[in-house]
């Protein structure tokens, strides 16, 4: 499902060894894509109402989240630009997607709720921090399984509250999805703790010369 968390993948820096290219990439075009599917996935949930169709488009596009970096690293597609415009583009899809579910009522809406706590307080605080010249933290393992599990959790709610004769196994997949998914987010926040401090601390430290 929704990508990505409010985390951000790696620092806006490139550095050595990773030269920027620009706006026209691969990887950046793929991001601009899975943006442009959350008005489709918005009709099919509210103006067609076929729960299941946006429960595959929503699954789809988490399960392609990863597909932007992969090239990016691998095909030589970096960019500057890519580094805030997908974890930005990621946000909005969370916000708008989980936003959408508790509106539609087809997820436990006080487990959507506690995820867009935690994501809201994870952003204002990275944004804080870079606002205070601090670079971005890098995501951890556990958040990037959190985010992973929450990824496919909403879409198996949302088809398991269509009419699909399978529904109540899609319903019990949410739960094996989202329960470890949000305990390794909250984890991950905290565990992010003592990174934020450190970046503080270093944005602060008088430089040499």
């Amino acid at each position: 499902m929704m990508a990505g968390t409010a985390d951000v993948d790696e620092a806006p820096d490139l550095g050595e060894g990773y030269p920027d290219h620009g706006l026209y990439t691969i990887p950046n075009l793929l991001t601009l894509l899975r943006l442009c599917a959350l008005p489709v996935f918005l009709w099919l949930l509210f103006s067609r109402q076929d729960r299941f169709a946006a429960s595959l488009l929503l699954g789809g596009l988490g399960a392609t989240d990863w597909c932007d970096g992969y090239i990016a690293r691998h095909f030589d597609q970096t960019s500057n630009f890519g580094k805030m415009f997908d974890p930005t583009a990621d946000r909005i899809l969370f916000f708008v997607g989980i936003g959408a579910i508790i509106a539609d009522g087809s997820a436990p809406r006080w487990f959507c709720w506690v995820v867009l706590v935690r994501e809201i307080v994870v952003a204002a605080i990275t944004v804080t921090l870079v606002a205070l010249g601090a670079k971005p933290v890098d995501v951890t393992w556990f958040g990037k399984a959190g985010t992973f599990s929450l990824m496919f959790a909403f879409p198996f709610w949302l088809a398991g509250s269509s009419t699909v004769s399978f529904a109540s196994v899609c319903t019990a997949l949410g739960w094996l999805f989202g329960g470890p998914g949000i305990l390794l987010s909250f984890y991950a926040a905290f565990r992010y703790i003592p990174l934020w401090r450190a970046a503080l601390r270093e944005s602060r430290a008088p430089t040499a010369g």
